[in-house]
């Protein structure tokens, strides 16, 4: 078998790179470190397969690559990558859905809980020395359980969110999906509904939607002033479906009670964001897979869809 030329743009655990180098020549340069963004670009002209996440592989890049085979993302969403230019050439685009649903469904329904009941902001005034009575009503939390869950994108996360919801919380769930959803084990538990519907009627609001160019901002200021006075906004899917400064306004307002983020426009949160100190919002670095299993595991699939293609064989999972 020849042995290809690979770019690792993002490092990968030992384990994993011992599979990608018995098969292939490695350079490994991460791009968003400014000590390996020319080597990485130095390398992209050899490379045959490329590996990582995190980095925006659009057309200008691809430009640089004229011996790709495949791009191989240690990630579930692919808007870092330009769909149109690798179709365009030809260029396998693989990804690593399922390995990581349950661990992102997880994280968003502690943001669920966290963003509801305070606990970053009641955790603070234990650790500042602050707790000095008990708390009265100015600090109570609000309930989760029997609360009406509203859930924009219903694929296999926002099914796992709601199998947390219904099943462990006797929440009702609705859901808004742009096609028909069989979801198994939920039917008797969760509602299909148009979206204006679903943000009227729910306490507590979860995107778990793709982001695409249809989807960009989908939750501006209308759709804010649509959902329930009082409810909560909870975002585990890309910070590009919102905009911030709409959703700032319904916080400030008091329309809207609380918002838990582990997404952001851009990432990492810049300083200056209002978004990082408000007293309403939860928000944390992105870590939605971030657990030592689920990274591990997603590691090893997208070094086995590389592996794949650059075998000739179908990938695990392709997104283009």
């Amino acid at each position: 078998m020849t042995r290809r030329q690979v770019l690792v743009f993002r490092e990968l655990p030992p384990g994993v790179m011992a599979r990608i180098e018995a098969e292939h020549d490695v350079t490994v340069a991460n791009p968003r470190m400014a000590a390996q963004r020319e080597a990485f670009f130095a390398a992209l002209p050899r490379a045959e397969g490329l590996i990582g996440s995190s980095f925006a592989i659009d057309a200008a890049v691809l430009a640089q690559a004229p011996r790709l085979q495949v791009v191989s993302s240690v990630s579930v969403g692919v808007d870092n990558y330009d769909l149109a230019a690798l179709r365009q050439r030809g260029i396998v685009l693989c990804h690593t859905p399922g390995v990581l649903t349950e661990t992102t469904a997880d994280t968003i329904f502690t943001l669920v809980l966290t963003a509801s009941r305070r606990v970053v902001e009641l955790a603070t005034l234990v650790r500042e020395g602050r707790w000095t009575r008990n708390i009265g009503e100015d600090l109570f939390g609000w309930d989760v359980h029997g609360k009406t869950l509203g859930i924009v994108g219903f694929g296999r996360i926002g099914q796992a969110v709601a199998r947390r919801a219904a099943l462990g919380f006797g929440m009702p769930v609705l859901f808004h999906n742009r096609s028909p959803v069989q979801a198994p084990g939920l039917q008797q538990h969760a509602l299909q509904l148009p979206l204006p519907a679903l943000l009227a009627q729910s306490d507590i609001v979860v995107l778990t939607a793709p982001l695409t160019e249809a989807t960009r901002q989908m939750m501006d200021a209308s759709r804010f002033a649509a959902m329930k006075p009082g409810a909560v906004f909870v975002n585990g899917s890309r910070g590009g479906l919102v905009d911030e400064a709409a959703l700032l306004a319904a916080l400030d307002s008091g329309h809207l009670r609380a918002a838990g983020l582990d997404v952001f426009a851009t990432e990492p949160l810049p300083l200056e964001s209002p978004l990082r100190t408000h007293p309403r919002v939860t928000a944390l670095p992105h870590i939605g897979s971030a657990t030592h299993e689920t990274r591990h595991a997603m590691a090893a699939m997208a070094a086995e869809n590389l592996l794949r293609v650059l075998r000739g064989e179908a990938p695990l999972a392709r997104a283009a």
